[in-house]
């Protein structure tokens, strides 16, 4: 009988990496190749000059500073790609059933805590209602049409006013209304709420929701978005 292999899944390498995130956000910025291209000989471009400004302008310091030009042309590469690929995902799930949830569990940091999971869910029109709790309060993150959602959003808002009476709640609603919130910004609106609560509240707060909640885990999930595949790889 053969023996099972007990060796680590090998990952992939860093310049895999750079492949797979290149490819991905090439898909919705077919320019960027060019774009890093740039960078990088502006980078040597910008190391030379400067090797031939400070004197003694010898080739062995014309070299040096060329190199050192490289080396931070490939490193604000390496940033504007990670950016872009970022607001690549953006476009991707833009608009897809269950982008709020995977927005609300990678990308809000230790400041808040958020389910991948909606805590309120219409199964016949996928409108779902999220919820994040932290340092700013409570924050209800509605994704589907507004119209259909006020009763969820209603529910969810009274059952957090009951268990935690005196945290503000917020509602955001995910879209491009006047008043919606694109799916590349809640976050960033979300992390910008002034601190309202110390950190033991939070804590009180989100074992009280918990407590209260019904679990919508056996309701069946929006379908539409595959986070793993929505999500812009990063090089490690």
């Amino acid at each position: 009988m053969a023996s099972r292999s007990s060796a680590p899944e090998k990952r992939p390498g860093f310049f895999a990496q750079i492949r797979t995130l290149i490819t991905f956000t090439k898909d919705a910025y077919p320019w960027l190749p060019w774009l890093l291209i740039g960078i990088l000989v502006l980078g040597v471009g910008l190391g030379v000059l400067i090797g031939f400004l400070i004197p003694p302008a010898a080739i062995w310091s014309i070299i040096l500073w060329g190199i050192s030009g490289l080396m931070f042309g490939f490193l604000a590469a390496m940033i504007t790609m990670t950016r872009l690929s970022t607001r690549a995902m953006y476009k991707k799930i833009d608009g897809m059933p269950g982008a709020t949830g995977h927005i609300l569990s990678t990308s809000l940091g230790r400041k808040w805590v958020a389910s991948e999971m909606p805590v309120g869910i219409n199964p016949k029109t996928q409108d779902a209602v999220y919820r994040a709790v932290g340092r700013g309060g409570v924050v209800i993150v509605a994704e589907g049409a507004r119209g259909r959602l006020t009763r969820l959003v209603n529910d969810e808002r009274m059952k957090v006013q009951r268990v935690a009476s005196g945290v503000p709640v917020q509602v955001f609603y995910v879209g491009h209304g006047d008043d919606d919130i694109p799916i590349g910004k809640l976050a960033g609106a979300i992390k910008s709420l002034p601190t309202k609560v110390d950190r033991a509240t939070m804590a009180a707060v989100i074992k009280r929701i918990d407590s209260v909640s019904q679990s919508v885990t056996s309701l069946p999930i929006p379908k539409g978005i595959d986070p793993l595949r929505a999500r812009a790889p990063r090089p490690r």
